[in-house]
């Protein structure tokens, strides 16, 4: 397995780079401190094309495949101090457009994909429920057949853009009996009756993406709603999350390398007794562990790329990646703000703000210890 990037890949993460750092980190500071999505740095980067990667150009998106998008996904991650914008549109990408893309009817497809590719939707998510989080597949909301469509009743919580999304893929229970041969996965948008936006959740970091949580109050959708075959739930929610553990964290690694060279650059202008801070072994060891971490996390993710595009399974080495790589944004986040010094600590630098959110990143799209479970499994432990 080749990592390097080809000449495709490199020209697409080298666009998407220099379009970020250009377009897509307006008022950073303001709107951080306000908590405040920009859905025009939204339009902006669906116009440049993030939002339909890996899409089929017949259907609004670019055609790439997984190992371009992640490169892409990297570009944006470097070029963009907007961590929670870059999230919202993989969160999207992940937990919405591929689902349709792959389980939807040709109907579904040219309704929604489209959209989705162009900025005019914006996608979220809505599995998790407040009795059941990492337990996901304990969900209870029931849906129950009503002529030719259905009716929905529950809670959805925990959603990524939950509050300003203009469709959801959400699931629910459509036979008790079958345990998770029971679950049924829905696309409904924001306007269906019975939908209603609950409240925006506070949170510690990816503050410009809101999480939310949706009330299913008798929802009415068609049967056009269905997506994928009744029962089918659960492999729908699998599938997306083998795609969003493994690829999410694609644009982790552009930040990472983001804050290596950053660290890099204020370690040799910074001097302290007499000479540059580099020149102290605990300030270059720490430096260094930086770029060691950052340099085993990507192959880790582009392993993923790799595995996908050779239509092969990559459920451990997705659990495997997401584990690894947020365990080390964490650390290098921590490392950058201690190279730093009282700069690191201070608003105005935004290094703070990505130790803020990097400490999501072991939460989202599975627990950590979700994933160490899933290796596990993989490895026949009980």
């Amino acid at each position: 397995m080749d990592f390097a990037l080809s000449a495709l890949q490199q020209e697409w993460q080298d666009k998407a780079a220099a379009f970020a750092k250009e377009h897509l980190n307006d008022d950073i500071l303001e709107r951080d401190a306000r908590a405040e999505f920009w859905r025009e740095g939204w339009r902006r980067a669906a116009k440049f094309g993030a939002a339909g990667l890996p899409v089929p150009k017949e259907y609004g998106g670019q055609g790439l495949g997984l190992p371009e998008t992640i490169a892409t996904m990297e570009g944006l991650g470097y070029g963009s101090q907007d961590s929670g914008l870059i999230f919202a549109m993989n969160a999207t990408l992940w937990t919405n457009t591929i689902p349709i893309l792959l389980y939807g009817t040709e109907a579904q497809k040219k309704k929604w994909l489209p959209g989705l590719c162009d900025g005019t939707y914006i996608g979220a998510n809505g599995a998790s429920e407040p009795g059941a989080g990492s337990d996901i597949f304990s969900m209870t909301a029931p849906a129950v057949r009503d002529g030719d469509g259905w009716v929905i009743n529950g809670e959805k919580t925990w959603i990524t853009a939950g509050p300003v999304a203009d469709v959801y893929v959400c699931y629910a229970v459509t036979d008790p009996t079958k345990s998770v041969l029971g679950i049924s996965a829905f696309i409904i948008p924001r306007d269906a009756p019975g939908l209603r936006v609950v409240r925006t959740i506070p949170k510690m970091g990816v503050k410009t993406v809101p999480m939310g949580e949706i009330a299913l109050e008798n929802c009415r959708v068609g049967a056009d709603a269905l997506l994928g075959r009744e029962g089918r739930g659960a492999e729908v929610f699998n599938c997306s999350m083998e795609w969003e553990r493994g690829a999410i964290l694609a644009a982790t690694l552009g930040t990472m390398r983001r804050q290596l060279d950053r660290c890099c650059e204020y370690a040799r202008s910074r001097k302290q007794f007499g000479q540059q801070i580099s020149k102290f072994q605990a300030v270059s060891h720490r430096i260094a562990r930086m770029k060691i971490r950052l340099d085993s996390c990507r192959p880790l993710v582009y392993r993923i790329g790799w595995l996908k595009a050779q239509g092969k399974d990559a459920t451990t080495e997705s659990a495997i990646a997401k584990y690894h790589v947020s365990e080390s944004f964490v650390e290098n986040s921590l490392d950058a703000v201690r190279v730093f010094g009282a700069r690191g600590f201070v608003c105005e630098n935004l290094v703070e703000k990505d130790l803020r959110d990097s400490i999501g990143s072991l939460i989202y799209s599975g627990t950590n210890e979700i994933q160490l479970n899933l290796v596990a499994k993989s490895l026949r432990l009980p």
